[in-house]
């Protein structure tokens, strides 16, 4: 943590004022007026800081979410220059993301962020003024003078609230990555099973949303879900999927958007996001891996840990105490470190299992797509019966694997069989052979030829295996045909790009993966999610 030790001793005077301070870490001595200070032009051109848009005649510009996006990286900068105190490049910057800001204004179909961006801007606004103001040397009526002649500017009377507001302005821009502003595009069916999760879910933001009215009295929607289980089982996904279906401001933060090295600032950006949470209501924060940020409270742990944890038991009780239109949706591994106070803020929490057979089927279809295979129904039924124990990410690697299979095998491949298009297409479901092809069938001469690697080596009993005296190896001269079956001895390089064809994912591509793979999740860990679902939990 750093220390504001380095600023006890007196300030030495300069001809340059200074702005507020950004960190209560590190106080800074009254500004003093300034008398000559190079100023930016208060008013650029715009179009010479638009971002560039294309002119392929279509008349289409740069979306709403790439302004929103260049404004945040540039107000980022901005950020870091005014805590460094080069308040000029800040006031450049400054002007630079307010011109983005307002452009996704006018772009920007979602109402709750197009009303957040709003409001940041006129905070932002509001400090690039401050800093224009204070380069141009325009202290307060009231300045005073010491001994020396020198003005030195007196404090207004509501420079706390304004350093206040500077300094939430600043935390902010620090979250405004945090803001999902394109969507995830993962639907309700693109997840696999985890049925009880997903009806949570909608009770807690779809239902609420379209059927505000059923929602009367005491009946209220959840405000606070935790999802936990071993990695890999989909909680992260998810939470993309209500980030898709949602119609709502989707916040997703870590540890690392929360935690700061400067002392009291992490739960001044824990409150910060709360307070732009219930601005843009109705919203969706999303917190992953909470157990880094909610352990169990001990007696060894730091000041600045407790505060945090302080902090953010604080909004977790207002988010599930009042109609705020806040959810807090939380994900974790390890359900039994976090702390019993937080855990009662989340009022449901639901396990997210390993996937059952008919789940891991569906994953297996879900992760190949539209990948040209010859995988039967029957045989993705078997896929999910033989990778019990598999999570959704190892069956994602299973699939990431089999899919390589068929350019490893081109690319190992000493022989390939020219034949055309069609006979590709038709035998594009196995590995081609001389069984594949009829009896003396020769390529025919189609003006495009296609090679399609053969299955083992040598493709025939007749292919030539003498050796011919090229180079020091001895191996057969390259583009050597088989009399009997036509295969051309040569490799993966030696063939044109537009004359592979490259074999489609078969059954025995998963079969030769299965066997070196290996589950991530022990048995000995399942058994302590069982436990702690049976005491604390429920089954999603």
């Amino acid at each position: 943590m750093y220390a504001s030790s380095h600023h006890r001793s007196a300030p030495r005077r300069t001809s340059q004022a200074r702005a507020p301070p950004c960190s209560e870490a590190q106080p800074q001595p009254e500004p003093e007026r300034q008398t000559r200070t190079a100023t930016p032009n208060p008013n650029p051109n715009p179009r010479r800081q638009q971002p560039h848009t294309r002119g392929d005649g279509g008349g289409s510009t740069m979306t709403d979410n790439r302004f929103l996006e260049k404004g945040i990286e540039i107000v980022k900068e901005a950020v870091e220059k005014d805590n460094a105190q080069d308040y000029e490049g800040a006031l450049v910057l400054y002007k630079r993301s307010l011109e983005y800001f307002i452009n996704s204004i006018k772009y920007e179909k979602n109402p709750a962020v197009r009303e957040t961006v709003s409001q940041r801007v006129v905070g932002y606004m509001k400090r690039a003024e401050d800093l224009k103001a204070m380069l141009n040397g325009d202290g307060p009526p009231n300045a005073n003078h010491d001994a020396n002649g020198a003005g030195t500017a007196a404090r207004p009377p509501d420079a706390k609230g304004k350093k206040a507001e500077d300094e939430a302005a600043k935390l902010q821009a620090s979250l405004g990555s945090a803001i999902v502003t394109e969507k995830p595009n993962v639907k309700w069916d693109d997840v696999a099973g985890l049925d009880a999760a997903k009806d949570a879910l909608k009770e807690a933001v779809i239902l609420p949303a379209r059927f505000p009215h059923l929602f009367v009295g005491k009946r209220r929607p959840w405000r606070g879900i935790l999802l936990y289980g071993p990695p890999g089982t989909g909680k992260s996904y998810l939470a993309k999927a209500v980030a898709t279906e949602a119609d709502a401001t989707f916040f997703a933060v870590s540890s690392s958007d929360l935690v700061s090295k400067w002392q009291g600032e992490s739960e001044k950006l824990v409150r910060n996001l709360f307070e732009m949470a219930r601005e843009a209501a109705p919203s969706i924060v999303f917190i992953d891996e909470i157990d880094s940020l909610a352990t169990q409270r001990s007696e060894g742990e730091s000041e600045s840990a407790r505060r945090i944890k302080t902090e953010f038991l604080v909004q977790m009780q207002g988010v599930s105490g009042g109609a705020n239109g806040v959810l807090v949706l939380a994900a974790t591994n390890v359900p039994w470190e976090i702390d019993a106070a937080m855990r009662r803020r989340f009022e449901k929490r639901i396990y997210i299992p390993l996937p059952e057979a008919s789940a891991r089927s569906v994953m297996f279809k879900l992760h190949i797509g539209n990948t040209p295979n010859n995988i039967s129904p029957e045989q993705f039924d078997r896929l999910g019966d033989i990778t019990e124990g598999c999570s959704g990410s190892d069956i994602s690697v299973i699939v990431r694997e089999a899919l390589m299979e068929p350019l490893r095998k081109c690319r190992t491949a000493k022989q390939f069989l020219s034949m055309t298009p069609d006979q590709a297409r038709q035998l594009g479901n196995t590995l081609a052979n001389s069984q594949d092809l009829d009896a003396g069938a020769e390529p025919t001469p189609d003006p495009v030829r296609v090679l399609v690697p053969c299955g083992h080596y040598p493709n025939c009993p007749d292919c030539p295996m003498e050796l011919k005296m090229e180079g020091a190896g001895g191996a057969p001269a390259k583009g050597t045909r088989c009399n009997t079956c036509g295969a051309l001895t040569i490799t993966l390089f030696d063939v044109e790009p537009a004359e592979l064809a490259v074999p489609n994912v078969t059954m025995e591509a998963f079969e030769h993966v299965l066997e070196r793979s290996r589950t991530s999740v022990g048995q000995d860990e399942l058994e302590e999610y069982v436990k702690w679902t049976a005491e604390f939990g429920e089954e999603g």
